[in-house]
């Protein structure tokens, strides 16, 4: 994985920065081999098979000031029983992280494997 990722999160407030470092090991524990691209201008990082958004990779984190959000780029079509999905677009989908503990929930990493296994679908288009 290259170094985006800590030039994003160098002016990040500490507790972003153990968030996304947080959000990152469990992508890859999920996805070992995941490529990581990051986009610091938008302060996001992306994580799938290749470099393209929307037909290579499955999720991202975005940073901000006092939080990330861990999003799906098909997130509209994960299970979710949980709810812990947010958004309203027609695939865009992504949860509020402000703590390390959300990170920890099972329903988050169902969601994360759900949406790996996204990624043969994509690939067939």
């Amino acid at each position: 994985m290259n170094n985006g990722f800590e030039e994003i999160l160098q002016t990040a407030d500490p507790n972003v920065q153990a968030l996304a470092r947080r959000a990152k090991a469990l992508i890859a524990q999920v996805m070992p081999h995941v490529v990581e691209v990051a986009w610091p201008s938008q302060n996001i990082i992306g994580y799938g098979v290749g470099p393209k958004k929307m037909s290579e990779q499955f999720c991202y984190i975005a940073v901000f000031k006092e939080r990330i959000n861990l999003g799906f780029y098909y997130g509209a079509g994960l299970p979710d029983p949980e709810h812990l999905l947010e958004g309203t677009g027609n695939a865009l989908r992504h949860v509020k992280v402000s703590a390390v503990e959300q990170l920890e929930n099972p329903a988050l990493v169902k969601l994360v494997e759900a949406a790996s296994r996204y990624l043969p679908k994509l690939k067939k288009q």
